[in-house]
């Protein structure tokens, strides 16, 4: 009955951001997995440059919580879809994903006291630099070797490919947009938590600011200040 309820809640809430699901819906378009991870490294990567860069602590802030809200996304998005994925079609998968699952733990720890920080905080900078350092490296293991080996054992089933880059995005839509360095991160536990996280995340984020409408690069809730 509580699973039910849930599902029910984040159904509910997820019809207050159209945008979301209209811009997850249009990145389907993207014709393989590795499209659509380094489609989010690239958006990952302009964040971290608009917070660094930014002129005034509003725009940081904005620039923040976009970054708290696509990292998050991303982060659960693959636990529950790519690494499933490696453990299924690659040799030694299991490794390989658990490797990335524990890369994503260590962002989601220093993840989740940057979103709490304003940026008047003396560690706001220097934590928001380490997550970069951690997430580079990260970032540079997936695209060079952890994707490739997914993409091979999927050469002869480019569908395949293409049916989990959708399904990665669409996880997306419903997963939490805040760091939650404690829950599971493997399925099925990780989905359930998910569902009971994420309608508040989305309360959340009903009131926080992100970039304005018309802000290049914006993918965020279309209710957002």
């Amino acid at each position: 009955m509580l699973a039910a309820r849930t599902i029910r809640t984040a159904a509910r809430i997820n019809t207050l951001t159209p945008l979301i699901l209209a811009r997850g819906l249009a990145a389907s378009h993207l014709s393989s997995l590795t499209d659509a991870i380094k489609h989010d490294h690239r958006e990952l990567e302009t964040y971290f440059s608009n917070i660094l860069n930014a002129k005034d602590n509003d725009t940081k802030v904005r620039w923040q919580n976009q970054l708290v809200w696509e990292l998050s996304r991303h982060a659960v998005g693959e636990e529950l879809v790519v690494y499933p994925a490696m453990d299924k079609y690659i040799s030694n998968g299991t490794a390989v994903a658990d490797k990335d699952r524990a890369a994503h733990q260590k962002v989601k720890i220093i993840l989740q006291d940057f979103q709490a920080m304003d940026p008047s905080d003396p560690q706001f900078e220097p934590t928001l630099k380490t997550i970069i350092a951690d997430l580079k490296q990260h970032i540079q293991d997936e695209e060079l070797h952890d994707i490739p080996l997914l993409e091979k054992a999927l050469a002869n089933n480019l569908v395949e490919s293409a049916e989990l880059a959708k399904s990665f995005e669409r996880t997306k839509m419903f997963t939490p947009t805040r760091s939650h360095p404690a829950a599971p991160n493997k399925p099925p536990f990780e989905t359930a938590v998910g569902l009971m996280t994420a309608p508040m995340d989305k309360i959340r984020d009903m009131f926080a600011k992100f970039p304005r409408e018309d802000t290049p690069g914006r993918r965020v809730p279309e209710n957002a200040t």
